[in-house]
C-alpha cells in the first residue's frame, strides 16, 4: 500500500528565491507528515517563481522561458535535497526549460535515494503552441520503478490521449499521473474525464493535480482553475465510481490516496471486464497492422 498526495497548488508570488524554497518545503512537509510516500504537484506550478524577475522579463512570454532555464539547476537541487530529507518520491511541478533550442514542458522526478528522471509533454495546446511557443518535447515515455511498482506521467493535455497510457500501462506502469494546469471548469473536466478514461482502459490508478486561483501577475498562469482527484478502475475491491479521492475544486493544499498494487493484478485477472488484456490485444494488433479506412459517401 502506497500513499498519494496530489496537490491543489495556488500560483503564490515569493518574494525571492530563498522564500519560494521555504514555501516549498512547507508543502513537502505538510505531505510527508500525513504519510505520504509520493507527491504530485501541478503542471506549470513551477511558474510562480517569475514573481522574482524584474517586470520586462515577466511581461515577455518568451524571455521568461529562458529565465526559468537559468533557474532549472537550483530548482531541481532544492527538490533532489527535499525529496532525501523527507524520505518521499516528488514530482515536482513542471516547468519550461530549452532542449536543443527548443523551449519544452518538462516534469522532473526525485527520489530519496538521489536517482532522477524526467517526462516531457507531448501533446501542446493551443496557447502553448501558438503564443508560448512552447513544443513538444522528447519522443520518449518514461517508466519509473519503484520498489511498489511502476508509475508513468502524462502532462495535462497528454492525459486525454489513450495511446501512450497503454504503452505506459503494457511497459508495466500501475499508475499514471496527470500533472495539470487549466484555466476553465471545460479544460479541467477535459483532463479528469481522460484520467478516469485512462484508468478505465488499463485497469490501473490515475492521479490529477492542478493549479488554483488567480496570478494577475503572470501573463502565462494568470488565472488558474482546478482540483486534484485520484482515480481507479471501478471493479472489485474498488470504489464502485472509480474515485478514490477528490478535492473541493479552487480549495488549497493535498488530497491523499491509499493505493492497494496488489488490486490491480487481481482486476486485471479476474475482474468484471478484462479492459486492460483486451485493450493490450488491440494495441499488438496495431502493431501488426493498421485498420483499413473506408470512406462511404452518404450524400451526393
Amino acid at each position: 500500500m502506497i500513499r498519494v498526495a496530489a496537490a491543489q497548488y495556488p500560483i503564490s508570488r515569493p518574494s525571492g528565491f530563498p522564500d519560494w524554497k521555504q514555501h516549498t518545503q512547507k508543502w513537502v512537509a505538510d505531505a510527508s507528515g500525513h504519510g505520504a510516500d509520493l507527491l504530485l504537484f501541478p503542471e506549470y506550478g513551477a511558474m510562480e517563481l517569475v514573481g522574482i524577475l524584474d517586470e520586462a522579463t515577466r511581461n515577455d512570454l518568451r524571455a521568461q522561458v529562458l529565465a526559468m532555464n537559468a533557474l532549472k539547476d537550483e530548482f531541481c537541487e532544492t527538490f533532489a535535497r527535499l525529496s532525501a530529507q523527507y524520505g518521499v518520491i516528488i514530482v515536482a511541478p513542471s516547468l519550461p526549460v530549452i532542449h536543443n533550442d527548443k523551449a519544452v514542458n518538462r516534469v522532473y522526478v526525485f527520489s530519496p535515494g538521489g536517482a532522477t528522471g524526467y517526462q516531457d509533454k507531448h501533446f501542446m495546446t493551443r496557447f502553448e503552441d501558438e503564443e508560448w511557443k512552447v513544443s513538444g518535447g522528447e519522443n520518449i515515455l518514461s517508466v519509473f520503478e519503484t520498489s511498489w511498482g511502476c508509475f508513468g506521467i502524462q502532462i495535462c493535455y497528454d492525459v486525454e490521449f489513450p495511446l501512450a497510457s497503454a504503452l505506459l500501462a503494457g511497459a508495466g506502469a500501475g499508475l499514471i499521473l496527470a500533472p495539470s494546469c487549466t484555466e476553465t471548469i471545460r479544460g479541467a473536466t477535459r483532463v479528469h474525464v481522460g484520467a478516469r478514461a485512462r484508468a478505465l482502459e488499463n485497469q490501473l490508478y490515475t492521479a490529477v493535480a492542478q493549479t488554483t486561483g488567480n496570478a494577475d501577475w503572470s501573463p502565462a498562469v494568470d488565472v488558474n482553475y482546478g482540483y486534484a482527484a485520484i482515480y481507479s478502475t471501478p471493479d472489485r475491491g474498488l470504489p464502485e465510481e472509480g474515485i478514490l479521492a477528490s478535492g473541493t475544486p479552487q480549495a488549497t493544499g493535498w488530497i491523499y490516496g491509499d493505493l492497494d498494487m496488489k488490486l490491480l493484478a487481481a482486476v486485471r485477472q479476474d475482474g468484471q471486464v478484462f479492459n486492460f488484456r483486451d485493450s493490450q490485444r488491440v494495441m499488438e494488433k496495431l502493431k501488426e497492422r493498421g485498420p483499413e479506412i473506408r470512406k462511404i459517401l452518404l450524400d451526393s
